[in-house]
């Protein structure tokens, strides 16, 4: 994991007395919950097997009877996004999952032999070679010139020059809430709509939710959307419902390559270790685990992720920081300089009534 790299003076190291940042051992304790809660619960999602199915999008809006949605969030629409497989474009109210469909091309040298194009031998007429009727007139040439294989790589990556290739890959991960150690949605909530679960999570409530959207922008993520035509806001509930029931989250349930692994968090933590480690002896370089190192901005994440690039190639931001751990220092200057100008003042007023 790479190391915070946010320029903010009040990130050169966790304040003790802070207890909105830095590691939280037990989290469901410093809510309130009494020493015998559930252990702490998650969701440890593996892309490296993501094949991208949206079982667990289905799954999801089922589970949960989401509405149906477009790309741009409009409810009750069906619209493509034109990007790809995935036309459900981001996590928003109506789409609690989202499976991320990111394609990558790349130039390799493949050991294979190389062969040169027809009409190379030709002397250059000035017009295209027609690849299927080399002797064929030249408005029929210049009529069929799209299928020139020159032509043809412009807009087939996987078609080469010049011997080369291209190399084609998929990174399919399905985004979900992060559940964060230390959430601003939850600290900013003014109606107490937000809760921390006795198994650690982080649930809204609808029938609380006054629609202030103060959660929107706390979330460092990006994840909490509001619903236009109510103003409520929604996000993943870790199906708190099925969880109370002693069941399995729809979105697990149904991963046919599980991809997403539910489970005590400590167990999810050290199986993503060995699953990194395993990638890592097989010369995936490029692997990493996100959300999982608890002294990041959020204090980790319930909801963590194995990628297999950087984390702004999946859309997920580099450096989270939980957006509210900076309040009690901002209170504490804000109090002093009010403390400051009352004394200001008063010391104008002794001043005047001496005089």
């Amino acid at each position: 994991m790479t190391a915070v790299s946010s320029a903010s003076p009040g990130l050169e190291g966790p304040d003790a007395k802070n207890r909105l940042f830095g590691p939280l051992p037990d989290v469901q304790g410093e809510a309130g919950y009494a020493e015998d809660h559930p252990a702490r619960v998650g969701f440890f999602t593996d892309t490296s097997v993501c094949i991208g199915c949206k079982a667990c999008e289905v799954a999801c809006k089922e589970w949960n009877t989401l509405p149906m949605d477009d790309s741009h969030g409009k409810r009750d629409a069906m619209g493509m996004s034109g990007m790809s497989y995935d036309n459900t474009g981001m996590l928003g109210a109506n789409s609690w999952r989202h499976v991320a469909f990111i394609e990558q091309s790349r130039a390799v040298d493949l050991p294979m032999p190389s062969f040169g194009r027809p009409g190379d031998d030709r002397k250059d007429t000035g017009l295209p070679v027609n690849p299927v009727a080399p002797q064929a007139d030249g408005p029929l040439n210049a009529q069929t010139s799209v299928l020139n294989a020159e032509a043809l790589t412009e807009y087939d990556p996987q078609t080469g020059q010049s011997g080369g290739d291209k190399q084609i890959r998929w990174l399919m991960s399905s985004d979900v809430c992060k559940h964060c150690t230390h959430a601003g949605c939850l600290d900013v909530c003014p109606t107490g709509a937000l809760f921390r679960t006795e198994f650690g999570t982080v649930v809204v409530q609808g029938d609380i939710c006054n629609g202030c959207g103060y959660c929107v922008p706390a979330c460092p993520y990006g994840v909490i959307d509001k619903r236009e035509d109510d103003g409520r806001v929604f996000k993943c509930t870790m199906c708190y419902d099925r969880l109370t029931d002693g069941l399995q989250p729809a979105c697990a349930t149904a991963c046919p390559t599980q991809s997403i692994q539910f489970g005590d968090l400590d167990e999810l933590q050290a199986r993503a270790d060995a699953r990194l480690a395993t990638l890592k002896e097989q010369g995936v370089e490029s692997a990493r685990l996100y959300g999982r190192d608890e002294n990041d901005g959020v204090g980790g994440n319930s909801a963590f992720f194995l990628l297999l690039d950087e984390p702004e190639v999946y859309g997920l931001p580099p450096d989270p920081i939980v957006t509210t751990r900076d309040l009690p220092a901002m209170w504490k200057a804000a109090a002093t300089g009010a403390a400051m100008i009352v004394g200001i003042i008063g010391s104008a007023f002794l001043g005047r009534r001496r005089s």
